[in-house]
């Protein structure tokens, strides 16, 4: 069982580092081309070099990239809630006719747009 454990977490870290690699801005292409390399040829040389080297700040590119997701997601979900439907749309239509803003051919020409999309 301990064995199993060992297996599974090393496996996880092997997975860990090779993210971080694809997920690291300071580094170029070639620098994470030689970096996967290492790892995928060398795994456990390669994986101790890279927590020696660049493991201190695998937890702040982690912290980044939640945060742009959550920033996405955030951005996402305001701009979905804050477009209107089709009937506010109408209904806000209607109110311009009613105070004489809009004709009755403006009104029937927006609401054909508006409910063609």
């Amino acid at each position: 069982m301990l064995w199993l454990f060992l297996w599974i977490a090393w496996i996880w870290l092997l997975v860990t580092v090779l993210f971080d690699v694809f997920r690291s801005d300071d580094m170029g292409g070639w620098g994470k081309a030689l970096w996967a390399l290492f790892v995928v040829l060398l795994p456990f040389l390669g994986v101790f070099i890279y927590l020696i080297a660049r493991g201190g700040q695998m937890q702040q590119r982690a912290v980044d990239s939640a945060s742009a997701q959550q920033a996405a997601t955030a951005d996402y979900v305001r701009s979905v809630a804050s477009s209107d439907s089709s009937a506010d749309q109408i209904e806000k239509l209607a109110a311009l006719r009613d105070k004489g803003a809009l004709s009755d051919e403006e009104f029937q020409q927006q609401k054909a747009k508006v409910l063609a999309g």
